[in-house]
């Protein structure tokens, strides 16, 4: 049987993106992101998101704490040793592989992002002129029609 391990979150950031490079050089991000969950009230899932290179430094430099993103990744389980106690830990997290920076509606003032939506590391090719969120059918031209056309 083949596996598949794709993740779709969206949220708020819950603290301001923590940059660092890697001795060769690759950018690394970790994001803490709240996912409300909208059947059941007060119930809040907060993930840890781990994002690379050139995502990783867009997310750094747009967003913020409260940011709201649409991350896809896939999901891991990461393993350590605990320091003071010596006891093997463990948690899941997020290794993102794209980033879409959501229009939250009234920007505040101290904003680091332009909050008109914008993909911080998609492959994808979407143009999105005119279209906030980079997708649509941007290619299309606009239609003029004069209102004596209409027939209503």
């Amino acid at each position: 049987m083949s596996a598949f391990n794709k993740v779709i979150l969206m949220g708020n950031l819950t603290r301001d993106p923590e940059l660092r490079f890697i001795p060769s050089g690759a950018a690394v991000a970790t994001l803490g992101l709240a996912v409300n969950n909208p059947r059941a009230e007060n119930e809040t899932l907060f993930i840890d998101i781990t994002v690379w290179n050139k995502v990783a430094e867009n997310c750094s430099k747009f967003l913020s704490k409260g940011s709201s993103v649409l991350v896809e990744g896939r999901l891991v389980y990461r393993t350590w040793e605990d320091k003071n106690s010596g006891q093997k830990r463990g948690k899941h997290e997020v290794i993102g592989e794209t980033v879409q920076f959501l229009r939250t509606g009234a920007s505040s003032g101290g904003s680091r992002g332009d909050d008109r939506g914008h993909d911080g590391g998609s492959s994808r090719q979407d143009t999105g002129e005119g279209n906030p969120t980079g997708r649509g059918m941007s290619s299309m031209p606009p239609v003029d029609t004069p209102d004596d056309d209409i027939p209503f």
